[in-house]
């Protein structure tokens, strides 16, 4: 398959950017997510793709629900906390105002477009990410938005790099 074909078909598809935060009993963690789509009419669902090199990753994993956080075109310096630093090292929520969401997931009081969602599937088909599938427990929005999409986040660093994050070999990919 031509790698270069590939990559300019998905960068062209400018992606909305999203900050999917979770807790479990003892920490919280939040991360910047490109990958995510409804996958289900009825009933309702909707899937993120972590990177199994986020700490944010390893929580869900101990989670019950997510919050999934729309970014709106003004949202650039939420994205930039969430998507240029690790929880492995940084607290990104201190200073910022949170409330609990269902099964304590924390909810971006500055983000009026979420959807709090329950965890009900997780797909890890050997790549560098997981899907998680989840089902629509609560919502809100503030109405219309435009979203921050991956052109307009394009200057951001990631807090890990693609090296990070594991290649474990699967069948597909073995060598013949």
């Amino acid at each position: 398959m031509a790698e270069h074909a590939f990559d300019t078909l998905m960068a062209a598809l400018d992606s909305p950017l999203i900050v999917v935060t979770t807790a479990d009993q003892r920490e919280r963690a939040g991360c910047l997510v490109e990958f995510h789509a409804q996958s289900s009419i009825e009933p309702a669902r909707y899937c993120v793709w972590l990177s199994k090199a986020n700490y944010t990753c390893r929580v869900a994993l101990h989670s019950s629900h997510l919050a999934i956080h729309f970014l709106t075109a003004d949202d650039l310096p939420l994205a930039e906390l969430f998507g240029t630093q690790t929880g492995d090292t940084a607290d990104k929520f201190a200073g910022l105002p949170v409330d609990a969401g269902p099964g304590g997931a924390p909810v971006l009081r500055q983000c009026p477009h979420w959807l709090a969602v329950r965890r009900i599937a997780l797909l890890d088909e050997g790549g560098d990410h997981v899907c998680l599938t989840t089902e629509p427990v609560a919502s809100h929005t503030a109405g219309p938005f435009r979203p921050l999409r991956l052109s307009g986040a394009g200057s951001l660093k990631a807090g890990h790099g693609a090296g990070e994050r594991p290649e474990p070999p699967t069948e597909r990919a073995a060598p013949a």
